[in-house]
């Protein structure tokens, strides 16, 4: 646990909220589940990505230019992270 400041995100539906990171697929609300895997084990750093992320970071072996333009992060709110995992988890996903 870090002793910095967390980093706050101002969410137009949720307000202030602590910041989280998503994939831009996991936030296509009309998609099917997609897959969710969260890639950190420190429950204060929410980081997720889709399968089909998942399968270039192992194809390209790394946060690679390629990975991170099939990627395209997005800053959201912890609030807009938890349902995206509700709308896309398919099962036991969690890397640790």
């Amino acid at each position: 646990m870090s002793d910095s400041k967390p980093l706050m995100v101002n969410c137009g539906e949720h307000g202030e909220r602590l910041a989280a990171v998503l994939c831009r697929h996991l936030l296509l609300r009309d998609a099917g589940p997609l897959g969710f895997i969260e890639n950190s084990s420190d429950p204060e750093d929410l980081q997720a990505w889709c399968y089909d992320c998942e399968d270039v970071f192992e194809r390209e072996g790394g946060m690679t230019e390629a990975f991170q333009d099939f990627n395209d992060l997005a800053i959201v709110c912890v609030d807009c992270y938890a349902a995206a995992k509700r709308r896309h988890t398919m099962g036991q996903e969690t890397l640790n």
